[in-house]
């Protein structure tokens, strides 16, 4: 069996379509479509109904789906083994970051990177946390940042722990607070991250333990604007500490959350099992060197 029909049905599914497939892999829709054919045909069973909008797995299809991504990540796996093997020094880290919190974290390790190891290319992919670990399950990336609690397929390496501070309306009631609890905020509509942002399920988890379930005003991928919308007074929102320094509005207060288990906790997480590069090693050292004291 070849890889390259596996790629052509974990894109179809990935992307919601033969043609988005297409533009992903660099092919014609009629190209992919043909790999996918020829892969049913292999296997004598329908891989996709086509008739779904999007289009879907079948039973059979969820099966060689899974065991694509497995055979796929391996593939690459076995790339990076080899290269490093060589003694390669024009490697590739692949790399995952969210928005939120990376600019503050992250953003000072790259020119220390580049002055180590000039000839190593940072290939650099940017979603919510839920994302990146599906992206580093498949393979498509070696290393991302995401938020504890995390899955038991990952390895990880902690970065830092920060408290949640909430942003208020400057005429809330609780806005001239020195701290305050989600339970003081339940009538107040939320202002939460887009979906795929771990964020969002510290939050539902605490509130599920104050014993009650938000209303949900908006949801945004973009700090800025989630902060302009508190300050207009559509609700409340809720961000790590070390990115509140840099969230400022005339008409937002930021007011510590008291709540037990909602501290925003980054780390680097990789595939249990899977090969580390040199490249992606070299970024984990660096991470602890700059983060001695984290977890």
């Amino acid at each position: 069996m070849e890889l390259r029909p596996l790629r052509a049905l974990v894109e179809v599914i990935r992307q919601g379509g033969f043609s988005q497939a297409a533009k992903i892999i660099h092919a014609t829709q009629p190209t992919i479509s043909k790999a996918v054919r020829q892969l049913e045909d292999e296997l004598g069973t329908p891989l996709l109904d086509r008739h779904a909008q999007p289009i879907r797995l079948t039973e059979a299809g969820e099966i060689v789906y899974r065991r694509a991504l497995r055979m796929l990540a391996e593939r690459d796996d076995l790339y990076a083994e080899l290269d490093d093997l060589k003694g390669l020094k024009r490697g590739v880290l692949r790399l995952g970051l969210p928005p939120l919190g990376s600019s503050s974290l992250f953003a000072p390790m790259f020119a220390r990177f580049r002055s180590r190891y000039p000839d190593i290319e940072i290939s650099l992919v940017e979603h919510g946390s839920r994302r990146l670990e599906e992206m580093v399950m498949a393979g498509e990336i070696e290393l991302a940042a995401s938020l504890k609690p995390l899955p038991d397929n990952v390895e990880w390496q902690a970065v830092a722990r920060e408290p949640l501070v909430a942003l208020l309306p400057a005429d809330h009631p609780q806005a001239q607070a020195e701290s305050t609890r989600l339970a003081d905020l339940r009538d107040s509509p939320f202002i939460l991250f887009e979906t795929g942002f771990a964020l969002n399920r510290i939050i539902h988890d605490a509130c599920q333990r104050a014993g009650f379930a938000p209303v949900i005003a908006a949801r945004s991928g973009q700090i800025d604007f989630i902060v302009a919308l508190v300050a207009a007074g559509l609700g409340v929102a809720f961000l790590p500490r070390l990115t509140v320094r840099e969230a400022v509005h005339a008409g937002v207060s930021r007011v510590p959350l008291q709540d037990a288990g909602t501290d925003w906790e980054m780390a680097l997480v990789w595939r249990r099992g899977g090969y580390l590069s040199h490249a992606a090693q070299a970024w984990l050292a660096l991470t602890r060197e700059v983060y001695p004291n984290a977890g």
